[in-house]
């Protein structure tokens, strides 16, 4: 097969972006499907639907922490970047080969603790006697593929990093396809129920990381991961910790931010409003895919101009990616405002979950566009390997903000439940605009005075 490079030193930085932003942002999209897909037919099992989603929900603590671990060695994938714009190519198959290592050998620690201690971790997490066992029966076949998962997700940004986004989102597609169609199959016809959903999952996954490792190792990827590169250096694993800590820190607070709002939400609601939180998470992640995707999208042109020393052209990338993600959120925003019952009715059409999901919905997602200058400052600061930054305003929206709000908040006038959607847009409004500003106080400076 013929595969298309996108030369990221020729041509407008807008187009460049583009070029790997939209392949990228269907990708995520597509694997955005391996467990949105399951929520969704999970959430129609009869009689059952409600509780066995709330059980999934409990599980998202666990699964943010193989992501986050993931994101950890994946996220150094900008050091790739500024390696071969800087003409080192050597140094970045040694990068990658060095971040694969880490993925498999952090994966099966995971999976070992996971599978060990998953019953104690769940209920701490807010399960209860209900919930647990559909909690239990999707995480222990989850976990069997933890590895799997963090090789395709993990190793994917490196073959983005090179030019070839079409290739990253066939990494997804493939899996994707096949959790689709496993799902259903699973679930209804072999009555598999909640473990027929992370069977599906498992196997597609599975596939998706064959399809990676065989790019990498095959002729046409310009970094291959070959026997001398995978052996590994303590600095460079060193630096790509420090660049994919950011991310790591993301999906780790992401982690926190869940099991507090699930355990409080348990206290003051109970599971219907566990239940509610999955499907408002749901929708997040849905919502804020593309952005995620064109900030992702960015990050590798970003850095390659940046090591090219073409510091104009990262300006305007950066300006470029701002803009577009605040008028996408804004446009968002609006769609949930003023149909939320068609978003939430995508996973549960409960009436009386209905009733309860649609004002927390609304305050959830009050002010959502500001999440935009999180995500467009964090990932300008990530791409031109300002780990340091990146890090603290992952740290200052989930831990200083978020989580001591969702304790607090529900205490406070009577809020109750409400308190707890509460704290999100409160954080999105600190915390996008401290990190937005910040980048701009900053990098921009930097970048224009470099010209």
């Amino acid at each position: 097969m013929q595969v298309h490079q996108t030369d990221f030193s020729t041509g407008s930085v807008r187009r460049n972006i583009l070029e790997v932003a939209v392949p990228l942002t269907a990708a995520q999209l597509l694997n955005l499907l391996y467990n949105i897909v399951d929520r969704i037919y999970i959430g129609m099992i009869p009689e059952v639907g409600q509780m066995a989603l709330g059980g999934l929900g409990l599980c998202f603590p666990i699964i943010m922490m193989v992501t986050a671990f993931t994101n950890l060695f994946g996220g150094g994938s900008p050091l790739c970047g500024i390696a071969r714009g800087a003409g080192d190519e050597k140094e970045a198959e040694r990068i990658m080969g060095n971040a694969f290592v880490m993925l498999v050998l952090s994966g099966a620690v995971l999976m070992a603790v996971g599978l060990v201690f998953h019953k104690p971790i769940l209920y701490l997490f807010g399960a209860s006697d209900v919930t647990y066992q559909y909690a239990a029966d999707y995480i222990v076949i989850y976990l069997l593929g933890t590895i799997p998962v963090m090789i395709a997700l993990g190793m994917n940004p490196y073959i983005n990093s090179q030019g070839f986004p079409k290739i990253g989102m066939m990494t997804v597609f493939l899996g994707a396809f096949v959790n689709i169609v496993l799902d259903p199959l699973f679930i209804f016809v072999f009555r598999m129920g909640v473990r027929g959903a992370a069977t599906a999952t498992a196997l597609s996954q599975l596939l998706s990381a064959v399809w990676v490792l065989k790019f990498l190792t095959g002729r046409q990827a310009a970094l291959r991961l070959k026997k001398d590169s995978l052996k590994l250096s303590a600095v460079r694993v060193k630096n790509i910790m420090a660049l994919g800590l950011s991310s790591f820190v993301m999906a780790f607070t992401n982690s926190l931010v869940q099991v507090t709002c699930n355990s409080t939400l348990q206290q003051f609601g109970g599971d219907m409003y566990i239940s509610i939180m999955t499907i408002l998470n749901s929708i997040r992640e849905i919502a804020q895919t593309p952005a995620n995707g064109l900030t992702s999208g960015s990050s590798p042109v970003l850095s390659f101009n940046y090591g090219e020393r073409q510091y104009k052209k990262v300006r305007q990338g950066i300006w470029f990616t701002a803009w577009v993600c605040i008028i996408y959120t804004l446009i968002i925003w609006g769609l949930i405002f003023l149909f939320p019952k068609i978003f939430i009715g995508i996973f549960n059409r409960d009436a009386a979950l209905l009733e309860k999901a649609v004002p927390a919905i609304h305050v959830y997602f009050f002010g959502f566009f500001m999440m935009a200058l999180q995500f467009s400052g964090q990932n300008a600061f990530t791409a031109l390997g300002k780990a340091k930054y990146a890090v603290f305003f992952s740290m200052l929206r989930k831990v200083v903000i978020v989580v001591p709000l969702t304790l607090i908040l529900p205490r406070v006038g009577g809020l109750g439940v409400m308190g707890v959607f509460l704290a999100e847009p409160i954080s999105n409004f600190i915390g996008g605009t401290a990190c937005f500003v910040t980048m701009l106080r900053t990098v921009m400076p930097e970048l224009k005075k470099e010209e």
